[in-house]
């Protein structure tokens, strides 16, 4: 076999490393979250992540009130919250116009840990706080729970914990059918032959229909497919059931083939009237 060295040697070489790169990572990140970056990349928090997709490029929302200060939070998977470069959590002043929004974790600090029907997703490298935990970076955990009722996301702040001197936090609850394992069919193996033979039977019933009008041209119930055939078997199984099921009194046969079956007739009384003297 010759191979063409003016192009395809390296073309092939690129090719194959692409592809063992690839085998090699195992699991590979979706469109919507292959913005986001592991901390530690690991098989188990790609997968985490991948659960995700059907939440990417989307701005939740959730507003807080204490008093007269009021905050809202927006949170975007794997993408720029509140349109802020490498934002994933942001927090902002809902009573200031003009105020800065604080970032509150970034999608390229993350991880990922994952249940049967729940993710925590956690969002690192936030701006640091002026004087509260030790002036460390923000982060922000949001833990998004399967619920299979809601029609629309919803998003709630929980807390705020920085009443502490390290590893302060906000915390974010996120409902949402995403992270929901798949319903599992209930379907039993009777069921299963019922619908293919109700299936078998409506083509059998609908194509001799069609054979007998379009092609033999019969007309009224001759139309129906094997018509003399089940009028038979309806026959027979009609005897059939009478036999077996019917409670009247049959004949009995009788006990010596010599008598007679059918009933003796009266014979005529003789009349004695001549006897008598007249």
């Amino acid at each position: 076999m010759k191979v063409n060295h003016q192009g395809g040697g390296p073309f092939l070489l690129w090719t194959l490393v692409v592809q063992l790169v690839l085998c090699g990572s195992g699991v590979y990140a979706t469109d919507g979250t292959k913005k986001c970056k592991l901390l530690t990349e690991s098989v188990s928090e790609r997968e985490v992540l991948n659960r995700l997709e059907p939440l990417a490029h989307k701005n939740f929302t959730a507003v807080t009130k204490n008093g007269s200060e009021s905050y809202t939070y927006v949170f975007q998977l794997c993408g720029d919250a509140a349109g802020i470069p490498g934002a994933g959590v942001v927090q902002l002043d809902s009573g200031k116009t003009k105020s800065d929004p604080t970032v509150i974790g970034l999608y390229t600090a993350t991880q990922a840990i994952g249940g049967s029907d729940w993710v925590m997703l956690i969002y690192r490298d936030g701006d640091k706080y002026d004087a509260h935990c030790s002036k460390e970076t923000r982060k922000a955990i949001i833990m998004i729970s399967c619920d299979r009722r809601i029609t629309s996301d919803q998003m709630k702040v929980v807390l705020e914990d920085r009443q502490r001197t390290q590893d302060c936090f906000y915390l974010l609850e996120l409902d949402s059918s995403a992270v929901c394992p798949p319903l599992e069919s209930h379907i039993s193996t009777g069921s299963i032959i019922l619908i293919i033979g109700f299936c078998l039977l409506a083509v059998y019933l609908m194509g001799g229909f069609l054979y007998q009008r379009l092609i033999v041209g019969a007309k009224g119930m001759e139309q129906f497919p094997n018509y003399t055939f089940w009028v038979e078997v309806g026959n027979l199984t009609a005897d059939g059931c009478d036999f077996v099921c019917r409670s009247r009194n049959r004949e009995e046969a009788p006990a010596y083939s010599g008598l007679a079956t059918e009933p003796l007739e009266e014979e005529p009384e003789e009349r004695d009237d001549y006897l008598l003297p007249m």
